[in-house]
């Protein structure tokens, strides 16, 4: 059983599972036209109505839980925290009410408390809201650290916390996409010289969270990184426009008139329904330490991350190959 499947990593998952021949059945809040497979069941339900989840989760042995929202802006905290909170809390009482016997979260990185620059983070054990900074991470750590408190006998959980997404399967035009749809049509025309991050395959964070629904491998209560390797928002940008086959931008976007920017970029987002690219939460993730451990994940699961540029090919294949469905 996945919520979620109709995000990056969801869809991604769906894949996964799929070609280990296991049967899914999907929690959806409306019908998809990407999932037509006759293996697939689905149901229709939100994570945030109690009553959906009961027919969606009876019978299931293994949740994947993925369902949730990302902050944009200011404005859309209390949603925020009602879908990647109380969404969580409701899942985890409808596979008890349900016997399920594994729940797996996909939870972030950003629920770990930033540490200094230079510090390569490891797993932690306990969450805590006020150890991390923006609602995102703070609802991530809430919810991360209810799951694991759930756990009791016949009842297993285990975390899974993904960085920054890329690869194929972006439907949905995530923030990283948007960027990468920019580059193809050649509107990106700056670059940066501040920041970075850890970014991921989307098809590797799938693998991994499939090798978190194995009980042979993972046991319950368990936390795992499930990144990549970190670049220079430069770097990133640089290797972009090799892979389109241009010189990288030589005009830097200067930090501070970024950050000024972002909250009438926020704006301009939701006003006009677009796909957000520069807010006043990337800019901050991007200050902060983007350097994560996958080792833990390696040794117990198998974990084996491919390389971003590997992962930015393949996204942009998949994105000329695409247009039509994502336009659709």
């Amino acid at each position: 059983m996945i919520t979620g499947a109709t995000g990056h990593i969801g869809y991604a998952l769906v894949q996964e599972l799929l070609n280990r021949g296991e049967r899914l059945r999907l929690l959806l809040r409306k019908p998809s036209p990407l999932f037509n497979a006759p293996d697939l069941e689905i149901v229709q339900g939100d994570i945030t109505a109690p009553a959906t989840l009961r027919e969606a989760f009876a019978g299931a042995e293994t949740v994947y839980h993925l369902a949730g929202l990302i902050e944009v802006g200011s404005d859309n905290d209390n949603e925020v925290w009602h879908v990647n909170v109380d969404g969580t809390q409701n899942v985890i009482a409808a596979c008890k009410a349900c016997g399920v016997r594994r729940l797996v979260y996909c939870s972030s990185v950003d629920a770990l408390p930033p540490a200094a620059d230079g510090v390569v983070m490891t797993e932690i054990e306990n969450f805590q809201c006020n150890s991390v900074n923006g609602t995102y991470a703070k609802t991530k750590a809430v919810a991360t650290q209810a799951v694991l408190n759930s756990a009791c006998e016949g009842f297993d959980v285990v975390v899974g916390h993904p960085s920054a997404c890329i690869g194929p399967y972006d439907f949905k035009q995530s923030n990283i996409g948007e960027m990468v749809r920019m580059f193809m049509r050649f509107k990106f025309p700056v670059t940066m010289r501040f920041g970075g991050y850890n970014f991921v395959d989307v098809r590797d964070v799938a693998q991994g969270l499939a090798a978190c629904g194995e009980r042979a491998l993972a046991p319950s209560g368990s936390c795992y990184l499930l990144t990549g390797n970190y670049h220079t928002t430069g770097e990133f940008i640089a290797m972009l426009a090799e892979l389109n086959g241009y010189d990288a931008p030589s005009i830097a976007l200067p930090r501070t008139l970024a950050e000024a920017s972002a909250p009438i970029a926020e704006r301009y987002y939701k006003i006009f329904d677009k796909t957000p690219l520069f807010t006043r939460y990337s800019l901050r993730k991007i200050m902060e330490n983007g350097l994560f451990s996958y080792e833990k994940a390696t040794q117990e699961l198998g974990y084996c991350p491919r390389s971003a540029q590997e992962s930015l090919r393949d996204m942009i294949a998949w994105i000329h190959k695409n247009e039509e469905e994502i336009a659709a």
